[in-house]
Order: C-alpha cells, then sequence, then structure tokens
C-alpha cells in the first residue's frame, strides 16, 4: 500500500477494492448476508459454492447411485489425492502429504514417531505462543512415552514474539523434537521457518510445523527449507468447512523411517489380505489409520483448487496490504481509543491476522457481534482478532468493521456485555 496517500474513509477503501486483482474471488463464496462483516475466516472460513456443487455430486452421485463402487472409483485415493494438491500450497511433493484425522491426531502421531526414532534423546522444545492444543498433545505424548522425556515450552517476553535467541538456548543435543505454530494464533508472529529448522537440525533434532495460520494464507516452502515433518488444518484459509479433515506431511526421505503409532487398515500394507499382523504399508500411506471421512474429506477440494488458481504469491500480496491498511486504521482512528497493537509490525513477520488489544476487549467483541453485525473472534486477556481472508475480505469490509469498532467504544455499547 502507498501510505503517502492513505485516508481513513469510505471512499479510499472502494478504490483499492478496485484495484484488487483478487477481488472477482469473492462471488466465489456464499455470502447470505450483505450486511454482516466477517472477519474470522483464520477460525473458519466462508463456504465456498464450488463445495455445494461438489457435495451434492458427492452424496446424490457417488454415494446415492455407485454406493460401494465409490470406493474403487476415487474414494480410496482421496487422502492422497487431495494431500497431493495441499502439497503444492506449502511447498512439499505429492507423495509427501496426505489428508487424514484431525490435526491434534496428526500431531499425535508425528511426535510418537520422532521420539521413537530419536533414541538417547529425552527432550521436546516448544514455546509459549503455541496453540494450547498442540501443548496438551505433547504433554500426553510424552507421558505415554516415558519417565525421562521433558517438555521445554520457550516464554515470550511481549506476548507476540518469541525471539531465536531464547529458541537456540533451548535446543541442544538432548533435544530429539522441536516443534512450534509457524504462525502464532493470539499475536498473528510468524517464525522464519528456514532459520528455526536449520537451528534444529544442527544439533541433530527432528523439526515439526503446525502450519494451521498460515497455509492458504501464504507461500510455504517446506522442502526448500528441508522440514522434517508439518500438520495442519484446512477449515481455516483453505474454506475446507467445520471440523475438515487435517493433513499430515512427511518428508519423503523419512518416510520409511519413522512410524505411524496409530495402526489401522489404511495404513496396512496389502490392506485386502486383512493379513493378522500388522505390516506398515509403504511410503505416505503407512500414516493413513482408519476409514478416510469422504463427505468432509470432498468438501476440502474446492477450497484448494481456489487458492491454486488465485496463486499464493498474490493472495500473500494481499494479505499483506489488507493486515497494512488494517494497522493504518488502528494508527490513525483506534489507537487514540485505547486499542494496543497486539501483532508484529514488521509484514514479513506477521500472518493475516491482525489483534487488538484493548482492556475491554471481550465485551468490546460481543457488542460488535450483537449489535455491529461484525464477526471477528476473541483471545484472551484482551485480544480482538481480526482475520482477512485475501479471497473473500474487502478493503470496505475492514473499513466498515474499524468504524463500527470505533461506535462501540465512543458510544459506550459495550458497557451493557
Amino acid at each position: 500500500m502507498n501510505t503517502m496517500h492513505f485516508r481513513p474513509d469510505a471512499e479510499y477503501a472502494r478504490s483499492l477494492d478496485a484495484q484488487d486483482p483478487l477481488a472477482r474471488f469473492r462471488d466465489e463464496f456464499v455470502i447470505d448476508d450483505p450486511h454482516l462483516i466477517y472477519l474470522d475466516g483464520n477460525s473458519l472460513g466462508r463456504l465456498p459454492k464450488r463445495s455445494v456443487t461438489r457435495l451434492r455430486e458427492v452424496i446424490e452421485q457417488e454415494w446415492g447411485q455407485r454406493l460401494i463402487r465409490a470406493w474403487n472409483e476415487g474414494w480410496f485415493g482421496a487422502p492422497q489425492r487431495v494431500g497431493a494438491k495441499i502439497a503444492r500450497l506449502i511447498g512439499a511433493a505429492p507423495n509427501e502429504v496426505l489428508v487424514s484425522d484431525s490435526t491434534s491426531v496428526n500431531l499425535f502421531k508425528l511426535v510418537m514417531a520422532a521420539l521413537q526414532a530419536q533414541p538417547g534423546r529425552d527432550t521436546v522444545v516448544t514455546d509459549a505462543l503455541n496453540f494450547p492444543s498442540d501443548l496438551y498433545i505433547l504433554q500426553g505424548a510424552l507421558k505415554l512415552a516415558g519417565p525421562q522425556y521433558r517438555l521445554v515450552i520457550v516464554p515470550s517476553t511481549d506476548g507476540i514474539t518469541v525471539s531465536h535467541d531464547s529458541l537456540a538456548e533451548a535446543i541442544d543435543e538432548r533435544t530429539a523434537l522441536v516443534t512450534l505454530s509457524h504462525t502464532a494464533f493470539k499475536s498473528g508472529y510468524v517464525y522464519d521457518m528456514a532459520a528455526v529448522t536449520a537451528m534444529a537440525h544442527r544439533v541433530g533434532a527432528l523439526m515439526l510445523w503446525d502450519l494451521s495460520h498460515s497455509v492458504g494464507a501464504m507461500p510455504i516452502t517446506l522442502n526448500a527449507c528441508e522440514v522434517d515433518l508439518a500438520v495442519g488444518c484446512t477449515y481455516k484459509y483453505i474454506n475446507g468447512g467445520p471440523g475438515a479433515p487435517a493433513f499430515l506431511y512427511v518428508r519423503s526421505d523419512l518416510q520409511e523411517r519413522l512410524l505411524n503409532p496409530i495402526w489401522g487398515w489404511f495404513g496396512q500394507r496389502d490392506q485386502f489380505d486383512f493379513a493378522l499382523e500388522y505390516q506398515p504399508g509403504p511410503g505416505i500411506q503407512r500414516f493413513l489409520t482408519g476409514t478416510p471421512t469422504i463427505l468432509s474429506l470432498s468438501a476440502i477440494e474446492p477450497g484448494v483448487d481456489l487458492l491454486l488458481e488465485a496463486g499464493l504469491e498474490q493472495v500473500r500480496a494481499k494479505s499483506i496490504r489488507q493486515t497494512d491498511y488494517l494497522i493504518r486504521l488502528w494508527e490513525t482512528v483506534l489507537q487514540p481509543l485505547g486499542f494496543r497493537l497486539n501483532s508484529p509490525r514488521d509484514a514479513s513477520r506477521r500472518g493475516s491476522h491482525v489483534s487488538l488489544g484493548h482492556p475491554e476487549g471481550f465485551r468490546i467483541d460481543r457488542a460488535l457481534i450483537e449489535e455491529m453485525h461484525v464477526l471477528p473472534d476473541f483471545r484472551s486477556p484482551d485480544n480482538i482478532r481480526f482475520g482477512l481472508a485475501p479471497l473473500y475480505t474487502s478493503y470496505t469490509d475492514i473499513y466498515e468493521a474499524v468504524m463500527r469498532l470505533c461506535t462501540v467504544v465512543v458510544e459506550r455499547r459495550y458497557e451493557k456485555y
């Protein structure tokens, strides 16, 4: 954005929309209420119109007409097929990604596999900005792995970032695994993936990234950064739907070395031989467990296709322009009302959501939702998160949301909540 010409008015927002090369993608989504401003796509993405068509096809034709024959007509290979498309979003090879289970289950699989592959190392390193569910999975996995294991949680001094120096101090020759969220769920802080991965590798540790708040909002280069393992969800910027299956990534040279700890028949070699002893399948297949959830898995693919059509470089460019625009509005009209910026100023270290703090953040958030037809979300203690999804969020959405936010504070509408 050309900050020299910035103006905090509706006309300027409309001019940015008129210049937006991705504006046409907004029409690809179901927007039932034109008066509602939806800024929570970093929690649940909007419904793509193509997903409605695809689900109808799967239900009425594949399930309704083809019945069990549909397994041999595409369902069996769906986790790998959709995974290969997601691989294009995260800079991986087609045979390194599959769709299965939830992010938490996939994280458990890869954590346990990594610990088994690193005998003699007893430490897992993460940080205080990680999503709490990831920490719970780590705690449970280490309890199962044995009393010798310990979890090191690197603190954040500002609640927004974690310094590389602090990480480096925690990672040593005892470290089996380093696992972090690439984009922090509260602040939107984005780690330098290449630098942190290299830091782990220098002492022989494996690196596992949670991509949930990054995938679909920015280019990711797992192979180029020599990342070992990764997980991520599909219901945020991929727009795969509520509770959509997650994905996992295992670098190709590690696939035969690592063993999925949750054995099931879809991960079994020659599954229809129905052998009584488990033999892990080849390559990425061994990280499957149970029967794929075909309906919800099918809903993911249209959202992936839309991102590939738009191009991740363009998606990221718009994300940066929009978060910069929101921060300029904060500086101009929200900072004087007591709002703090709880996200990085540096766009290269910021994801596609911006967190604003306010002592009355929770009540302000409720007033936005109940009275002002704005849907952001809230994360304690005082963060109102504004998730900007470049495929459907407009600059006018951002401007109007900020103006309605001003109304809530100036008129003290939050006081009733």
